[in-house]
């Protein structure tokens, strides 16, 4: 098991299996004031939890305090697979544990539970609709833009755009739900684009605790423009790495739930392809800049 900072928790294993099949299962989720999302699922046929559906994940992860206070049995962690039920469908996974999980929730599960089929997440009526197969009104639209998703280790990447005082460098960004702010980025990647940070407006400079309680230096600067295929954010406040990894050992930039909300989306897990439409947070402010927005 992996553990990685800042909600941003990967954990490499076997993917969930669903054990029945529906065309579309509608399952109704809330997102709280850090912008995670999260449903209500039944653990092992008899705990009720609160899930966060982290895509910077796989398997299902739960605290410590759960796993010591509010489960009827305890589970034997990372080599038994237990049944997960979200909405009409029952999954299978293993077990990590982890100190830290999003806030107002008992635990997380990864995109593998939803392998080979089509995940929706619609911000504008707060519901997670798992599809058989991709809605026909969904190609048809002009108002998606659709973006290869990339696979590596179990992560899904996509390609966004950095644009600031006339340089552009594309890059391929985990696609996270679980990280709580807009993006954060690489400061590795930057300096091999020769990507001119040093004209980006300062907003704070911060000491962030990682899931093992572990110190680190975020820098919060003001992105001119974050790009993600045909749609542009501008003025983006976006976090930079300055050291501690949060992905040990990977230069990848991370976007992140704060940026992620303003799309209605479509993850196809069978073609590989995700598609975003802007939905009524399009144009809302951001946590760290509330002046500004899209």
């Amino acid at each position: 098991m992996k553990h990685l900072s800042l909600l941003v928790l990967l954990h490499l294993a076997f993917p969930g299996i669903a054990q029945t099949s529906l065309q579309s299962d509608t399952i109704p989720f809330k997102m709280n004031a850090q912008h995670n999302i999260y449903v209500q699922a039944v653990f092992n046929k008899t705990d009720t939890l609160n899930l966060n559906f982290d895509t910077g994940t796989t398997e299902l992860v739960l605290t410590n305090s759960v796993l010591k206070n509010k489960l009827a049995t305890t589970p034997k962690l990372y080599t038994t697979a237990y049944d997960v039920k979200i909405g009409a469908l029952t999954y299978q996974a293993k077990v990590y544990d982890a100190e830290l999980t999003a806030h107002e929730t008992d635990g997380r599960f990864g995109w593998d539970f939803f392998k080979n089929k089509i995940v929706e997440l619609d911000y504008d009526k707060n519901l997670l609709i798992v599809h058989a197969a991709l809605p026909p009104s969904v190609s048809k639209s002009k108002h998606y833009t659709k973006l290869p998703l990339t696979f590596s280790k179990d992560l899904l990447l996509i390609a966004c755009a950095l644009k600031q005082s006339g340089v552009a460098n594309k890059a391929l960004f985990l696609f996270d739900t679980g990280y709580q702010r807009t993006a954060m980025l690489d400061d590795e990647l930057l300096k091999q684009g020769h990507f001119p940070t040093a004209k980006m407006p300062v907003i704070k400079r911060v000491v962030m605790k990682g899931a093992r309680g572990n110190e680190i230096p975020v820098l919060t600067t003001e992105l001119a423009v974050l790009q993600l295929g045909k749609y542009k954010l501008k003025n983006v406040p976006v976090q930079q790495l300055t050291g501690n990894k949060p992905l040990k050992n990977e230069n990848l930039h991370i976007l992140g739930n704060e940026v992620l909300k303003r799309f209605n989306t479509i993850l196809d897990l069978q073609a590989g392809l995700v598609y975003l439409r802007p939905n009524h947070f399009f144009r809302t402010g951001y946590t760290e800049r509330k002046s500004t927005g899209a």
